[in-house]
């Protein structure tokens, strides 16, 4: 019995396009519908940045939709699923820990 494919599921030759483009790719899937995110740039972050102290919520909204590069297009018309999927971004903006030494 074959897995029934996810609603708006890329084809693996375009994933493989993407991490090509992005380096990363990650799957996001709701209820059988699934979005495509891409890491976060400094660029995206600085934009999302200006917005954080004001709205907490709009700032995840803007790294999530700055970095949204595929997929069903029920994540772009239903509060459910957005939200759903909004709640990944923290894993997106995942930093290196940096250590400092005094030479």
């Amino acid at each position: 019995m074959s897995k029934e494919p996810l609603i708006g599921q890329a084809s693996e030759e375009q994933i493989a396009a993407w991490k090509k483009q992005y380096g990363a790719v990650y799957i996001v899937t709701v209820e059988g519908h699934v979005c495509y995110l891409r890491k976060p740039d400094r660029k995206i972050i600085a934009y999302a940045s200006t917005v954080l102290k004001d709205s907490p919520f709009q700032y995840v909204e803007e790294i999530f939709n700055n970095c949204r590069i595929g997929g069903s297009e029920l994540f772009d018309t239903d509060d459910d699923y957005f939200l759903a999927a909004m709640q990944t971004v923290n894993e997106l903006v995942q930093l290196k820990t940096a250590e400092i030494v005094k030479a």
